[in-house]
């Protein structure tokens, strides 16, 4: 076979794993994809042919050497086999955000100098022409998805299907494609450009990452040794393409490990298609763990009252002894028995619903995940940890063991990591995944990557005396009081986020007299509380409003600032003024990243008079707010805003008197 005869050969690209896994699993599925509701399955042989087939086609466009491509588009398996046709012609895939508006998609392509992009569907190719003028280098689109594209113009468009059937014509009519592109493959290196995936642009433009093949096939095989994944796990894509998560769990650990990748029908079908999976590995950033939770707690508030006690005497129950259990430690026998019958009666039913049943190991990662939220899913006998990393770093830099986890760190240096704390409390770390460095930008290179090696992440944190790393903050977001106590802003966003009518908070305090946050709604939550209480509202602006809304929220505020005030570092940042603000933050509107992430310095400029009513004791605040809608027209939104005290507990209430004279 062609994949025996190139086993061989040195293991640093993902094409060549490609090769090998044809010969060594080559009727073992590979991908899966739900389409008009049945699982369609490719094994590792006929992945091969796919990727080939799609590579010979792209030659045919003039596609060569260290051509780049942008790819865009939801989990799709011609997405992800995409990836392999490109790097096996030497070319270097640019994944774009698939929810991109036009304006950043055009920013992204021209910096990269995309030359072709391979598109999902209308939809990104109607963007993609859109932008054509502003992207000089883009030459050819090519898309998946046939629905409405028969009368445009095919000049620079072109079918996936055809340039795959291209490919297949020409490995039937002679053996000489089949060497060309064999060449091609092999003249890859490990040192070569793999991939460039862009950041979120927290902080401002984003930035292109390089990493080599080198970077994410060694990160791969050491994520791999570190939670013994092999062949026989089964994963589901569903985050974006472009995120350098997605990348390492759904292209490049499973190449390299061999496990099989789920692409689910649709965005809205992840958590249907999840369950009918049951993937023994899973990875979500902690929004989404908050967002399983949350339509949990819904369900149960529509329940019957037998069901609603049955279900917290067994969740009380779970948070006493369930990750004692998971851990392997002793617990005493009646415990374990009443345990058992949790699982059978309420845990089991629950990890089947979020489609965990049969998750081996978890990961969450990308932010900080509050210590309720991941104590509850461990408590239900879930293996969720902590992983902290970066996109600069291939995702891996710590990583929590199995045995050795625990909700207020993410863990230990993951294996080929050397991490450190400066002087100034910033982690750095080195390792395998370093990336090369920022495309195009030298500057910012040199800012974040020493000469050594050494990486500055921008994350504030300390190692505890069993050497687990704790993340504070982002180290610029970290600041203090006026009184100088520490002010960590998404440690307190983090612990009213557990609540699951919460869906986002932003929190202030530095250099100011106290702390104030900001607090989105979750309108599934809230809304669902609104159609059991009879209670009518017509925008989420009116319900974000609601006197009981704010009792609510008061409610919360209150309870976390007890915690806090536990905690003596923290609790002089306990929370004295909150408002409910009167739209949710949005990545069209520029007050998200992509990655969800708060924009914070966005948020300073956009809403500086509602942070000033938070400081200035006014308790109500007239707003106009401009938002984006789905079609992409601007609009305003007017409100009237509360603003509203909340009680500390330890500390002189004088500060908020004394900010509003």
């Amino acid at each position: 076979m062609v994949a025996a005869a190139n086993a061989d050969r040195t293991l640093d690209t993902f094409p060549k794993y490609l090769l090998l896994n044809a010969d060594r699993y080559g009727n073992r599925a590979a991908m899966r994809h739900k389409d008009y509701g049945i699982w369609q399955s490719w094994t590792w042989a006929e992945q091969l042919a796919e990727v080939r087939a799609f590579a010979l086609g792209l030659e045919t466009l003039g596609f060569v050497r260290g051509d780049k491509v942008a790819v865009v588009g939801s989990n799709r398996p011609r997405l992800y086999w995409s990836f392999a046709s490109i790097q096996s012609l030497g070319g270097v895939p640019v994944p774009v955000y698939a929810d991109s508006v036009a304006e950043e998609m055009a920013y992204v392509l021209d910096h990269a100098e995309v030359k072709f992009a391979v598109a999902q569907d209308q939809e990104q190719v109607d963007k993609l022409l859109s932008i054509s003028e502003d992207v000089p280098s883009l030459k050819h689109i090519v898309y998946d998805e046939p629905r409405g594209l028969r009368d445009y113009d095919h000049t620079h468009l072109h079918s996936y299907a055809e340039l795959r059937e291209t490919g297949l014509a020409a490995v039937s009519a002679s053996s000489d494609a089949l060497k060309r592109w064999e060449a091609l493959l092999a003249a890859g290196k490990g040192d070569d450009l793999g991939i460039i995936l862009y950041t979120s642009g927290t902080t401002g433009r984003p930035k292109g990452v390089m990493l080599s093949n080198d970077n994410l096939v060694k990160s791969a095989l050491h994520g791999n040794a570190f939670d013994n994944l092999d062949v026989d796990e089964t994963t589901i894509a569903y985050l974006p393409l472009a995120w350098v998560g997605d990348h390492v769990f759904s292209y490049s650990q499973s190449y390299t490990a061999g496990y099989c990748v789920s692409c689910p029908e649709s965005p809205e079908t992840v958590t249907e298609d999840r369950r009918e999976i049951a993937p023994t590995y899973f990875f979500a950033p902690p929004r989404v763990f908050e967002g399983l939770l949350t339509a949990i707690m819904v369900r149960m508030e529509d329940a019957g009252p037998l069901k609603k006690r049955m279900f917290d005497h067994f969740i009380a129950h779970a948070r006493t002894v369930g990750e004692p259990i998971l851990n392997g430690e002793s617990v005493g026998f009646w415990d374990r028995v009443k345990y058992g019958l949790g699982d059978l009666m309420v845990y089991g039913p629950l990890k089947n619903r979020m489609g965990l049943s049969r998750m081996r190991v978890g990961y969450t990662a990308g932010e900080a995940i509050g210590p309720e939220l991941f104590r509850f899913y461990r408590a239900l006998g879930l293996n969720l940890k902590q992983l902290y990393g970066q996109t600069e770093a291939c995702v891996y830099i710590t990583a929590q063991p199995d045995g050795k986890i625990r909700a207020d760190t993410v863990g230990l240096p993951s294996p080929g990591v050397d991490v450190k704390i400066a002087d100034n409390g910033e982690v750095l770390y080195r390792s395998d995944g370093v990336f090369l460095g920022y495309y195009k930008n030298e500057e910012a290179t040199r800012a974040t990557k020493t000469e050594d090696g050494w990486v500055h992440t921008g994350d504030a944190g300390l190692f505890d005396a069993e050497g687990h790393l704790k993340i504070i903050d982002r180290a610029k977001d970290v600041g203090k009081l006026r009184s100088g106590a520490l002010f960590a802003p998404k440690y307190i966003e983090n612990k009213l986020k557990f609540y699951p009518d919460v869906k986002e908070v932003v929190a202030f305090g530095d250099g100011r007299d106290f702390c104030a946050v900001f607090i989105n709604i979750d309108l599934e939550s809230v809304g669902s509380w609104a159609e059991r209480n009879n209670v009518s509202y017509g925008s989420y602006q009116e319900l974000a409003g609601h006197p009981d809304v704010y009792k609510s929220m008061a409610s919360h505020i209150d309870a976390v600032n007890r915690s806090l005030a536990e905690e003596e570092l923290m609790a002089p940042s306990q929370i004295r003024r909150f408002l409910v603000l009167h739209k949710e933050l949005d990545a069209d509107d520029g007050e998200l990243t992509r990655t969800q992430k708060v924009r914070r310095s966005f948020i300073a400029d956009r809403y500086g008079e509602l942070i000033e009513a938070l400081y200035d004791g006014t308790t109500e605040k007239h707003v106009e707010t401009e938002v984006t809608f789905e079609d992409g027209r601007k609009g305003s939104l007017k409100a009237l805003v509360r603003i509203v005290d909340a009680p500390v507990h330890g500390l002189d209430p004088k500060p908020v008197r004394e900010a509003a004279e």
